[in-house]
């Protein structure tokens, strides 16, 4: 039972945090970051938030260091939206999994010779 309300609390600030930077966060580093998923403690007094940017390693490291500045500010609209009795403190960990797929993807389209890849086109 308790495992299911940490499910849904997650979702709920998961869903909430994803609302927030699309709406109310106003840097533009924060404008292409995705919330991937989020792990809270048995306790609800932190949350591990992962996520996902655009851009290069430099573009990448510039929005971690926005939404670290911004963690407080993220916290409190947080609070103000869910009816939990302690809002956790946000830890963000980079999700690479976008940029792992990308690369199988990659490596998948570099196995299949070219010429293939144009007689399937065409027929």
């Amino acid at each position: 039972m308790a495992g299911n309300r940490i499910e849904r609390v997650q979702e709920e600030i998961r869903r909430e945090l994803s609302d927030i930077l699309q709406q109310r966060a106003h840097d533009p580093r924060l404008a292409w970051v995705s919330v991937i998923r989020v792990e809270v403690a048995g306790d609800f007094a932190h949350a591990k938030v992962y996520v996902s940017s655009l851009g290069d390693e430099k573009a990448q490291q510039a929005t971690f260091q926005a939404l670290q500045k911004a963690g407080p500010f993220l916290r409190t609209e947080l609070g103000r939206r869910l009816h939990l009795r302690r809002t956790p403190e946000l830890h963000f960990q980079e999700d690479h999994g976008i940029e792992a797929s990308v690369r199988i993807s990659q490596m998948l389209d570099d196995l299949v010779p070219p010429s293939e890849t144009s007689e399937e086109g065409e027929s």
